[in-house]
């Protein structure tokens, strides 16, 4: 993202056409311009805010049963003047629909295919047979592509990937998918309106994801600085376990047609796509990245360093540096052992310093022919008892303790297949709960990093805590928090050698924690107004905002938030429907001249124990909104000027 200022008021109407937002015809601009004090084009864009939307409430139960958002967006000039924008949000689609495939003809949004790209059919309902599709849309990127043409584009060819973490119900309600069905990922052909910005979707295309084995549980992406769309494979599959695990077995069945044939360390991967200019795709899985809980991935703005989210008890701070700008393809990974002070509380005055451990440089060809080849057995031993050997070492690894020892000549097989585990036997601070999205602040060198949760492995005397790693608090709170890391060049690694990166992080500390409270009137057990479990992170350097979306089972509708940097203010700009979580998050500075914050949301209505006192009345709703509760919708957020006057 570009930090450069729009250098003109003229440009900046062409910014803020857009401006997260369903941009403005040309008359509204000549209304914009009298609004804001003439024609002058000496202004320029100087900062912008978000006022903050009310949580929905029971006096109002259809805003809590949909995509509701009434915040609005303010932009400053130079000369002072102020404008506001009301925001909406408009979708692309709901999943379930039948869109145009580009073909002539109709395609399921989010439908799952095997390894054949063969529909897959859910057959729990008999006489209802149909194709699975997911109603938990998630990493969305928004991008172009040089010399892009697609049929059917009047304006400007745009393109979104989104990938679809997984499904949760069958169609009988009782038979849970989760994990069991193999990720889809498609590109949609946007036609982008030269005047107004609004995006129109022509085209979807499903990925062919063949060639990668197919995807595991696709959760948050990002954008690469180079525009390929880099995806995630999160709860990598326990290959010491996997012939047993009757999800990993389902979801073998499902993509290959037998129990037997997936191969867990296939699995746990980092996918990058490429976009073509006819709006298709090509796939490939990073072997070489680590084998970890993946979520969220990072690249810096040298084009080389990935700081990775780690969704999973026991995670670690993981960054891969790789050996050649814009490829991912080969480099040396590195996991963090956090030093003394480390804190949740926003208010310390200092940060846990960080060190890195390497832990192996690799390419990703020779890693998957090691994952082709390797056994779990043939790298180490895991025990989940005490063998009473020496030559075993206690670790713990997703929240449990086991022994484990590591097979002669296997270390670059550990570092890459059980990464997790070899790291925790290297000595990396292994104690973190639930680490999800991470962003980058490249003006500040800042990196930002959420913790969904803080509990079990992070709490001082949890069976799941390591002591002396680093990463321990005296209490849990479940609201869960963000990070910032400062990112510095000229490291070293635990070895002494020379970190080549001038953007590894060098220290964490809290920036935002939410609030556990009791229960109040609605049944929220975190503060309304404060963020609560945030998960999807995105920064925009022009608007100098942080944006949080949720996956919160403390509110009870989650909420995407936006946190200004400068002004450390905190503004609700959307809540989704009760029982979703807040996904698909992108902040896109400028895509010619307009800008944009796409969201998703998953699972409406899939109903916890907080939402006893809302279900009986917002079920219909939510049914009625999105097909009986299997549908979820993918698309951003919209605005107009509240003040708009077309004469």
């Amino acid at each position: 993202m570009s930090n450069t200022p729009m250098p003109t008021r003229r440009k900046a109407l062409q910014f803020l056409a857009g401006m997260p937002m369903l941009p403005l015809g040309a008359s509204a601009s000549v209304s914009f311009l009298t609004a804001c004090g003439g024609g002058s084009d000496s202004a320029t864009f100087k900062s912008a805010s978000f006022s903050s939307m009310a949580a929905p409430s029971l006096a109002n139960p259809a805003a809590m049963a949909t995509t509701s958002v009434g915040s609005t967006m303010s932009v400053k000039f130079s000369d002072d003047s102020v404008q506001n924008y009301q925001l909406a949000y408009q979708p692309f689609f709901v999943t379930g629909d039948m869109v145009a495939d580009g073909k002539g003809g109709k395609i399921l949004a989010g439908g799952y295919v095997d390894i054949n790209n063969k529909p897959i059919t859910d057959t729990t309902v008999a006489g209802k047979e149909r194709q699975f599709f997911s109603d938990s849309p998630d990493g969305t990127s928004l991008l172009t592509v040089p010399n892009a043409k697609v049929d059917g584009v009047k304006g400007n060819p745009v393109f979104a990937v989104v990938q679809f973490e997984y499904t949760t119900w069958a169609q009988d309600g009782k038979t849970d998918m989760y994990g069991k069905l193999p990720s889809p990922i498609a590109v949609l052909s946007l036609d982008q309106d030269p005047a107004t910005g609004k995006l129109s979707l022509v085209k979807y295309h499903n990925v062919d994801t063949s060639k990668v084995h197919g995807l595991w549980i696709t959760c948050g992406a990002s954008l690469s600085p180079w525009g390929t769309h880099l995806s995630s494979e999160e709860y990598e599959p326990d290959a010491f376990t996997a012939a047993s695990n009757a999800q990993f077995k389902a979801y073998s069945k499902n993509l290959y047609g037998s129990e037997t044939a997936a191969n867990p360390y296939h699995y746990g991967h980092m996918p990058e796509v490429t976009v073509n200019a006819d709006g298709t795709a090509s796939i490939k899985k990073h072997f070489c990245m680590g084998r970890i809980s993946h979520e969220l991935v990072q690249v810096m703005p040298d084009q080389r360093t990935a700081l990775m989210g780690d969704d999973a008890t026991n995670s670690g701070y993981f960054v891969f540096v790789a050996d050649k700008e814009k490829d991912l393809s080969s480099g040396t990974l590195y996991a963090a052992k956090v030093g003394a002070g480390f804190s949740i509380d926003p208010a310390a005055t200092t940060a846990a310093p960080l060190t890195w451990i390497k832990l192996g440089s690799a390419t990703s060809a020779e890693i998957e022919q090691l994952a082709n080849t390797l056994k779990p057995t043939d790298i180490m031993t895991v025990a989940t008892a005490d063998p009473k050997d020496a030559t075993f070492t206690k670790i713990v690894a997703n929240g449990k303790t086991e022994w484990i020892k590591l097979n002669p000549g296997m270390d670059k097989a550990a570092a890459f297949l059980e990464t997790h585990r070899y790291a925790a036997l290297r000595g990396a601070s292994l104690g973190f709960t639930k680490m999800e999205g991470t962003t980058v602040n490249a003006k500040d060198k800042i990196a930002y990093s959420a913790l969904q949760n803080i509990q079990s492995s992070m709490v001082a005397g949890n069976a799941a805590n390591v002591p002396g790693n680093g990463i321990s608090v005296p209490k849990q709170l479940v609201a869960g928090a963000v990070m910032a890391l400062n990112l510095r060049g000229g490291q070293k690694d635990t070895n002494g050698a020379a970190i080549n990166s001038d953007w590894m992080p060098v220290d964490t500390k809290a920036l935002l924690a939410g609030e556990d409270i009791s229960a109040d009137a609605l049944g929220n057990t975190a503060n309304p107004n404060n963020i609560a479990n945030p998960d999807n992170l995105k920064f925009s350097e022009k608007l100098r905002t942080l944006f949080i979306g949720e996956d919160s089972s403390q509110h009870v509708n989650n909420f995407l938030w936006a946190y200004n940097v400068d002004t450390k203010q905190l503004s609700r700009l959307m809540s989704v429907p009760a029982g979703g979580e807040s996904t698909g998050l992108h902040a896109v500075d400028e895509i010619n001249g307009f800008t944009y914050i796409m969201s998703n949301f998953q699972h409406a209505g899939d109903w916890g124990s907080i939402h006893g006192k809302v279900k009986d009345q917002l079920d219909p709703l939510i049914r009625a909104n999105y097909k009986d509760k299997f549908g979820s919708a993918v698309g951003y957020l919209t605005g107009t000027p509240s003040q708009m006057k077309l004469n």
